[in-house]
């Protein structure tokens, strides 16, 4: 608690030393769908625009001179935005991210590990949607990444090598290379990216487990301690074909292969030794076609296949548990889609199209009893039963939208998508209104207000009715074939100040809202981790995205944000609850021009957040100090990176219940990481346009 009080000390007291640059942590503001002629906010710079339905970001101006060396990193300096539990948020809540207007089947963590492989200077542009129209196939908010692409320079070729070493516990290293050629009307890019090392951290468990049909209290205290290594791969290859104006085609291939062995040792109440290991490959291809006509079209397929397994001794108050288990995780996915847009007369908009999905789960988990050790059959636990399962699932969305623009202060747009989702437990028509109206009184001044619906699916793995066990084997994870998609809704006001300062509020519903939750069982010594529907959360919420700059030696941002939490469930388990808190959320980021020849900069970040709760769980305050040094030269051909992360190991969080009879704290451990990283670019390095792939829901 000393270190965290320290960390947010220092964050604050350096914040008022140095003026602040509020990180782009959380802003909840509405989306502006139009097509209107373009409105220019300006301010110190012209960073942020009101165009055609979204807010435009310059983002490549906003992390000039920042240790931003992937597009990752990048985002997180846009107002707004913050990494929450290692994933980017938007005004604290879940964002979509996707590249060049492009929705594709690649999941949540092979999307961010694409992102953090590709240079920043990619960036051409930042669309933010806090209210996405339908016509974008994404509900919600929505990040679209614009690349930079060049068609019409013959004979250019650009690229960037790049080489990054992280110290934590243990070392990880990073190698990237990336080509661009540009030939005319024809265009090909090329990305490769190795990441490995190693990997090390604690896990201390203090249990308190209370059996019903003794009526007595177990104290459980473990130790675990999991050392790893990984290896990936990440490879993509673009092409871009100009058939005329507004007229294209083009293809992208991202491919990945990843392996990751695990090998974990308990102590304490529970003896173990688990071992494990994991091998995952991606491929995923996508054909866009666009006419001048506004009609485009466009087919993707994904194959991904992940096999693994577990080798796992332990003991536990005379209960033992041998055994070896294979998985299997195998997805076939197919997207294709139609699309059309119009401008009408007057002003007006149309746009229509049908979306169809569809994917085939080819899963399994095998159970053996492990015979290479003298085991006793008495006191051998029963093995969980083998599970084999194929699951195929299809949506099918319509859609309908109209926008308009009343003079040169008002925007309107309005969709409506009708949306089918089957699977062998669900079969069900949903209707998705959104509906966004902006407002510009004067110039540099932006007022949004917005509804939005949407859904969330659950992951592949999540619905499989399937046992696996963490550690020791004290917890167990269990699948949830019943699990339902959670539906959500929200109303947000967002304000943009001259330009720069941003201000926002916003209510959301989110009913059969599912998560992942832990509960003690009351028959046996067990945890049990299993995916619920909570009845609903609902969250209410004001932030404040406040810039200052001192001369050209300062450019800081300060982001303050509160919200109110209310999450309820009458059934689970046997212990109802209803629960509300309230959680204030601070993000600094400040940088540093050093009054040197050489192009020096140091950049400050800072992020606390108060506790909060998620179900039964309490999670207790958090935050981190970064501090990173980066030294341009040759012209800016070449940059050099340094960092310190995480200066006071408080990043982490050790989470617990206290509620009822649930008695559990997970203690995590927290390692600060120095490193540094160099990049060369040459041939004038500018890049084109590439999409990316959404596997969030694969295992």
């Amino acid at each position: 608690m000393k270190r965290m009080t320290l960390c947010v000390l220092a964050t604050f007291c350096l914040s008022g030393i140095c003026a602040q640059e509020m990180k782009t942590d959380s802003l909840w503001a509405d989306s502006l769908v139009r097509t209107l002629p373009e409105v220019m906010v300006t301010g110190e710079r012209p960073v942020v625009k009101a165009k055609a339905g979204r807010l435009e970001y310059d983002l490549r101006r906003i992390i000039e001179g920042k240790p931003a060396d992937n597009i990752y990193d990048a985002l997180k300096y846009l107002p707004g935005v913050a990494e929450m539990n290692g994933a980017l948020t938007l005004g604290a809540k879940g964002v979509t991210i996707v590249l060049d207007g492009k929705v594709t089947n690649m999941s949540t963590e092979q999307l961010y590990a694409l992102l953090r492989s590709m240079p920043a200077d990619r960036i051409e542009r930042v669309d933010v949607m806090y209210n996405a129209p339908a016509r974008y196939q994404v509900r919600g908010a929505l990040i679209d990444v614009r690349l930079r692409h060049r068609i019409g320079d013959p004979g250019t070729l650009q690229g960037e090598a790049y080489a990054q070493y992280d110290q934590s516990h243990e070392a990880s290293f990073q190698e990237r290379a990336s080509l661009i050629y540009n030939g005319g009307k024809f265009s090909l890019d090329f990305l490769y990216s190795h990441t490995h090392g190693k990997d090390y951290n604690t896990s201390d468990k203090e249990a308190r487990h209370w059996l019903e049909a003794t009526d007595e209290t177990h104290y459980i205290e473990n130790h675990e301690v999991a050392r790893n290594r990984n290896h990936t791969h990440s490879f993509r290859l673009g092409t871009d074909y100009q058939i005329g104006k507004d007229h294209s085609l083009s293809f992208a291939y991202n491919g990945s292969y990843h392996t990751r062995h695990v090998r974990q040792h308990t102590t304490g109440t529970q003896t173990a030794e688990n071992l494990s290991s994991r091998t995952s490959w991606l491929h995923n291809g996508r054909l866009d076609y666009r006419t001048p006509i506004g009609l485009s079209a466009g087919a993707e397929f994904t194959w991904y296949r992940t096999p693994g397994t577990q080798l796992l001794h332990s003991e536990m108050e005379g209960e033992r548990m041998d055994f070896y288990t294979t998985d299997l995780q195998r997805i076939n996915a197919w997207k294709f889609y139609l699309a059309q847009e119009h401008s009408l007369k007057n002003g007006w908009g149309l746009n229509y199209g049908a979306i169809y999905t569809t994917s085939v789960d080819n899963s399994q988990q095998l159970y053996f009893e492990d015979t290479s050790e003298q085991v006793d059959e008495a006191t051998s636990g029963v093995l969980p039963p083998d599970m084999k399962s194929r699951r195929r699932e299809q949506t099918l969305n319509f859609y309908a939208g109209f926008n308009k623009n009343f003079g040169q202060k008002w925007m309107l747009d309005a969709s409506l998508a009708g949306e089918r989702y089957k699977t062998p437990v669900w079969d069900e028509w949903d209707v998705y209104p959104v509906l966004n109206l902006t407002y510009l009184p004067a110039q540099g001044h932006i007022l949004q207000l917005g509804f939005n619906s949407n859904k969330s699916y659950p992951a592949y793995w999540e619905v499989q009715d399937a046992v696996s066990y963490l550690g020791g084997g004290y917890s167990e994870i269990q699948g949830n074939p019943l699990l339902k998609p959670a539906k959500f809704y929200q109303v947000s006001l967002n304000y943009v100040l001259k330009s720069k300062y941003v201000f926002a509020a916003w209510f959301n519903h989110n009913k059969d809202y599912a998560v992942q939750t832990l509960y003690q069982s009351p028959r046996e010594l067990l945890e049990i981790y299993r995916s619920v529907n909570f009845d609903f959360l609902q969250q209410a919420g004001v932030q404040a995205s406040v810039p200052f700059k001192a001369g050209k030696w300062l450019d800081s941002r300060l982001t303050l944000m509160g919200t109110w939490t209310r999450a309820k469930d009458g059934d689970f388990y046997d212990l109802p609850f209803d629960r509300h808190l309230l959680t204030g959320i601070a993000v600094l980021n400040s940088t540093f021009t050093l009054p040197v020849k050489p192009d020096l900069r140091l950049t400050l970040n800072g992020f606390f957040q108060s506790g909060s709760i998620q179900g039964i769980y309490d999670l207790p305050a958090s935050g981190n100090l970064d501090l990173s040094l980066r030294y341009a030269f040759a012209r800016g051909k070449c940059v050099l990176t340094a960092w310190c992360k995480d200066i006071f190991e408080t990043a982490g969080i050790s989470p617990r219940i206290r509620y009822e009879r649930q008695w559990v704290t997970n203690d995590y451990s927290c390692f600060r990481s120095v490193g540094v990283s160099f990049a060369w670019r040459f041939g004038g390095y500018q890049e084109k346009k590439r999409e990316g792939v959404d596997t969030s829901r694969f295992k």
